[in-house]
């Protein structure tokens, strides 16, 4: 038989070396011949739009190159499969391309959405009595993903994040007069990677003097209030905040929203920038980290790549041996030492859920996360990944212009 992979959603560092654990794990297989490539995620096997990688990705060097370089090399999309009894047309095109190009297992790459695409489809499928089988392989940096300790990109993401902050927190230092920085983080509804900032507490650092996360209750009085009794213990003070935390009056305010109902965010912190400017009138500025967290492979987790490449190879096994309308889930054993296993779950307990900061790690007055949570976060950020350079710039893999 042949297989298909797709990527869908945002961009993060791990994706592309799922990417290359699916691949790389099939060409080892006797059952598999051709490896598609399907462009644009599922929209790409909709309109039969499939690259055969075995003729694209031909060396290991090709493989290296493509397990550390960001982004999705096939593209992605943001496409919301209709409900299976009011749209069975575009499931057809789905299956009818399967067939057509003799497809034994399609494996998706992604997160809470394309796992609601993995748990529709493989229901399909299995309707129409096909031997097809659909595996989620989970990505995302929110780390939002229910039915998994953590998801591959976060780890990465959590590394840049914090290497950043502590950056920030150099350069807010040098002055000798009082100053506050809001660093406004991804994360719409889960707060993990605003959260991480407090690793830097490992290091020795005591910022973040302040986290917020959307998991919490904020109002403008308190935030003040926590500024101020900071201000006096901090001549520089650092704020984290994800960009999913809401003030009551922007609550009625119009919403932009993608296909899934997602709301798109930004702003948090310019808004808290003026809310500090008018009522404290010290020197403050935001910085708005946006779709550089997702990205920045320069400074990846090496734990993180590796363990991508890993579940991306754990899906096609788990294909291999029969399975459908699963993701394929880390499961930690311990965190000292680290040591996780890979397992399958039912990707209709993922699909379009959420898993949020846990409260037990945020510390009652609401602005601060607790010691315990270090021990989970760190593990997820260790190691460097030797990244190829030409001309003094990283070296990225491409397949199309």
């Amino acid at each position: 038989m042949n297989i298909a992979v797709a990527q869908s959603g945002g961009p993060t560092c791990a994706i592309n070396a799922s990417l290359v654990g699916v691949f790389s794990e099939a060409i080892k297989s006797p059952e598999i011949d051709a490896v598609f490539g399907s462009i644009n995620g599922i929209e790409g096997i909709i309109k039969d739009d499939l690259v055969n990688l075995r003729q694209i990705i031909k060396t290991n060097e090709d493989m290296e190159l493509l397990r550390q370089t960001p982004s999705t090399v096939l593209g992605s999309c943001r496409y919301k499969l209709p409900e299976i009894d009011e749209d069975s047309s575009v499931y057809e095109r789905i299956l009818n391309c399967l067939e057509k190009h003799r497809i034994g297992a399609f494996f998706y790459i992604g997160g809470n959405d394309s796992m609601d695409t993995v748990a529709k489809l493989s229901d399909f499928i299995e309707q129409k009595g096909s031997d097809i089988k659909v595996i989620g392989v989970p990505k995302t940096i929110d780390n939002d993903l229910p039915e998994t300790d953590h998801t591959p990109g976060f780890g990465s993401a959590a590394k840049y994040v914090a290497a950043t902050v502590q950056e920030i927190i150099r350069d807010s230092s040098v002055y000798s007069i009082e100053s506050v920085t809001i660093i406004e983080i991804m994360g719409r509804h889960a707060g993990w990677l605003t959260a991480s900032t407090c690793v830097l507490r490992a290091n020795d650092e005591i910022a973040p003097h302040l986290i917020y996360l959307p998991e919490s209750p904020f109002t403008e009085e308190k935030f003040l209030e926590d500024v101020r009794e900071m201000m006096a213990k901090h001549k520089a003070l650092i704020i984290a905040v994800s960009e999913g935390v809401r003030l009551k009056r922007d609550m009625d305010k119009p919403r932009v929203i993608d296909n899934f109902g997602h709301e798109y965010l930004s702003g948090i912190g310019k808004t808290l920038e003026q809310i500090i400017k008018e009522s404290i009138g010290c020197k403050v500025r935001s910085v708005e980290l946006n779709v550089m967290q997702r990205c920045s492979s320069h400074i990846c987790s090496k734990t993180d790549i590796d363990e991508a490449v890993s579940i991306g190879a754990a899906g096609v096994r788990a294909a291999l041996s029969g399975e459908t309308g699963k993701m394929m889930s880390f499961r930690r054993i311990s965190h000292v030492p680290y040591v996780i296993d890979i397992v399958s779950v039912d990707a209709h307990l993922t699909a379009n859920k959420e898993k949020f900061f846990p409260s037990k790690w945020i510390n009652s007055a609401q602005n601060d996360i607790s010691p315990d949570a270090i021990k989970y976060f760190l593990p997820l950020i260790q190691g460097e990944v030797k990244i190829a350079m030409k001309n003094g710039m990283p070296v990225h893999y491409k397949i199309r212009s």
